[in-house]
């Protein structure tokens, strides 16, 4: 990474306040980085939205961020968020977009014959990848 990105922020958001435990993790695993957050509670909930709807909301986040912080990358904090809008997002920004899903798939399969338990908006539980 050329030393003009090296210096610049990486955006964290969600639709609310609960990516502030993402952010607090990447700062554990990377605190020489620095962080700009959005927790968009003034659209917040998501998951009863469209994906349109969402896609919108992100995809209005990613500018605001891009333009305001000069963020470096995105690290999208949101369920939601992620499997409604992030692969779109990908294609149209040339910066990393990072999303989060539930770990549905590594949770089963660790623990074979036992009862896995998600937490998911109906949103993302429409969505083909859960």
């Amino acid at each position: 990474m050329s030393k003009e990105y090296a210096d610049r922020p990486i955006g964290v958001f969600d639709s609310g306040q609960g990516g502030l435990t993402v952010l607090s993790r990447l700062v554990d695993l990377m605190p020489n980085e620095d962080y700009v957050f959005y927790g968009d509670s003034a659209h917040a909930p998501y998951g009863v939205k469209s994906k349109e709807e969402v896609y919108e909301l992100a995809r209005k986040v990613v500018e605001e961020m891009i333009a305001r912080h000069q963020v470096k990358a995105i690290m999208i904090a949101c369920n939601t968020a992620t499997s409604a809008a992030a692969d779109r997002l990908r294609q149209e920004y040339s910066l990393p977009i990072i999303g989060i899903e539930p770990a549905v798939k590594p949770a089963a399969e660790e623990n074979p014959g036992k009862t896995v338990v998600a937490m998911a908006t109906p949103l993302t539980l429409r969505e083909e990848k859960f």
